[in-house]
């Protein structure tokens, strides 16, 4: 009981922070916007680290790539495995957030006026799909790139360095220790940061709910109650169906018998990146080979989140009830999807702040004021530990299945 305290000390912290500030805002009302500076300082905090925080993420990441233990098969087999997983997550994420309105857009034109930075006429000029496209990939200026406003072509550019940096072999290589040091200090800039979010988030909490009504707060509530059923579905009955594919009534009964360990340290410690030694056991007991569990889990742990995933299609869906966004056209729902996949593989495998750059990336793919980004800060914390599980269990499942595929059908009594 005192481990898991302390491995959810931080989230509990948070939790507590958060109703208070609702209920400070739903007695007070208007009143309690005299905290709304507080919650505006860790805003502009999250906002400062995030620029840096991408860059050296991303960068270090493909730098550090190496070749796995086996050639083409098993590579082929998790990229196929961990896209059509993902794109079924993504799916049962937008059906089960589709048809249960997470939040009430009556006062969607408050909040929106709200939240919103006002923007120069010059942005609202007519431009092209094409011209659209290369404004959003590319800048014209280096210093351009250290803006907020210009993620995508962020991401990109940390490609880029990441696979220069390996092209460029040992004479590379201390330029990426200097990228890995620097990581490691901006991951603590964020635990530090992290310190004051009870402070911030509260008072965030307490100012927007004295503003805008109990909408919000329902609407995390509802948020809360909906992810949890999917989560509860997630775990039973397409993990079930999974272990099934991949080896039959055996791999059902290989599959339950193991888990269990790896579920109890996923919701202990909400981390899926501690949960990497104990997940390869598990899927080593569950007859998967060596190599293919210890290239599937740790890739998987970056690449492959199906908690997380249906956690941004929430997100994402909790804007759009809350801006009143338009979801009439198959293009439109496309999008969500599209951009919930893309965010899903920034989210990085630590506990509480770890979703930072996905949800940046959905607000500005989503075309959402970046004063947005609390919002979506609130609903990784109270989505946190079911999205760990289901972000954990999800890579077993998926080592089995690559199993299948590589070694063929019979690979368990191999």
């Amino acid at each position: 009981m005192k481990k898991f305290l302390s491995n959810y000390k931080s989230t509990i912290i948070l939790l507590v922070a958060i109703i208070v500030g609702s209920i400070i805002g739903l007695v007070f009302k208007e009143k309690a916007t005299i905290l709304s500076p507080l919650g505006d300082i860790f805003l502009n905090l999250l906002l400062v680290i995030i620029i840096p925080l991408i860059f050296l993420n991303i960068t270090t990441a493909i730098s550090k790539m190496k070749q796995p233990k086996r050639l083409g098969k098993i590579i082929v087999s998790i990229i196929a495995v961990f896209l059509i997983t993902s794109i079924i997550a993504v799916l049962i994420g937008f059906a089960s957030s589709y048809f249960v309105k997470l939040v009430n857009s009556e006062d969607g034109k408050e909040i929106r006026t709200s939240l919103e930075e006002v923007t120069d006429g010059e942005d609202e000029e007519e431009i092209s799909i094409a011209q659209r496209t290369v404004n959003l990939i590319t800048v014209n200026d280096f210093s351009k790139l250290l803006s907020k406003d210009n993620v995508i072509a962020l991401l990109i550019f940390s490609v880029i360095v990441g696979i220069a940096i390996n092209m460029s072999g040992e004479k590379g290589e201390a330029f990426r220790k200097v990228l890995e040091s620097a990581n490691v200090v901006m991951e603590n800039i964020v635990k530090i940061i992290m310190y004051y979010a009870p402070i911030g988030l509260g008072c965030y909490m307490a100012s927007f709910i004295g503003t805008f009504g109990s909408t919000i707060a329902v609407g995390y509530l509802k948020t809360f109650i909906v992810y949890l059923i999917v989560s509860l579905i997630f775990y039973f009955v397409v993990y079930t169906v999974y272990a099934f594919i991949a080896g039959g009534k055996r791999g059902v009964v290989a599959f339950w018998k193991n888990i269990i360990p790896a579920t109890l340290t996923a919701i202990g410690t909400c981390s899926s990146a501690a949960c990497i030694p104990i997940n390869i056991k598990s899927a080593e007991k569950m007859g998967v080979p060596e190599d293919i569990a210890e290239t599937t889990i740790p890739l998987g742990t970056s690449f492959h989140k199906d908690g997380s995933v249906i956690g941004s299609v929430f997100k994402i869906m909790f804007l759009v009830g809350l801006f009143g966004t338009s979801l009439a056209t198959a293009g439109e729902v496309f999008g969500v999807l599209g951009v919930a996949l893309i965010a899903n593989l920034l989210i990085t495998a630590v506990p509480i702040g770890g979703g930072t750059i996905s949800e940046m990336l959905i607000l500005t793919m989503m075309g959402y004021p970046v004063s947005a980004l609390p919002i979506l800060t609130i609903i990784a914390t109270i989505i946190d530990a079911p999205a760990t599980v289901l972000n954990v269990v999800g890579d077993d499942v998926s080592s089995m299945m690559v199993a299948r595929l590589v070694d063929g059908k019979e690979w368990m009594k191999k």
